[in-house]
């Protein structure tokens, strides 16, 4: 891929990532290390539960999305950081075997006033499950290199 810096953000632009499936095994594994609740780290107790079965936990299926993005290398040469995540929702619950994809798609983007290096991208997420059912979205506040600041360096 092309190396992208801010400028190549505009509104509209769409990204898509690869498919990554979720085993039972990591549901529960992550769910013991960062969201211990019993629909996420047990079965029996899951299939009692209000999700009737298990379930992974929002923060997994957050972190797999920006895994997912990251590794389109779309960011690779001028991410700078972000400055946050709105509108985070989890519509649909992901059960062990879904396979989850993300699609990108920048909603707005505004040079920063003081800083010339750089500017700033609003990304809607939509994470999608094998049906093409929405499982998450949000907007990611991303902070972009731009060009001059490669010509700088």
């Amino acid at each position: 891929m092309t190396e992208l810096y801010f400028e190549d953000f505009h509104v509209g632009r769409t990204f898509r990532t690869a498919g990554v499936t979720l085993t039972e095994a990591e549901i529960i594994a992550f769910a013991w290390a960062y969201d211990a609740q019993p629909f996420h780290i047990d079965v029996e107790a899951a299939a009692k539960s209000e999700f009737g079965g298990l379930v992974a936990s929002g923060f997994q299926t957050l972190g797999l999305s920006f895994r997912l993005f990251l590794q389109t290398g779309v960011l690779s040469a001028c991410s700078l950081g972000g400055s946050g995540i709105d509108e985070l929702r989890w519509p649909r619950p992901v059960r062990p075997g879904d396979t989850i994809r993300v699609e990108v798609e920048v909603i707005e983007q505004r040079a920063s006033r003081t800083r010339p290096d750089r500017g700033y991208a609003r990304m809607v997420y939509r994470t999608l499950n094998q049906h093409g059912e929405e499982v998450q979205t949000l907007i990611g506040n991303h902070i972009l290199a731009s060009r001059s600041r490669t010509n700088e360096a």
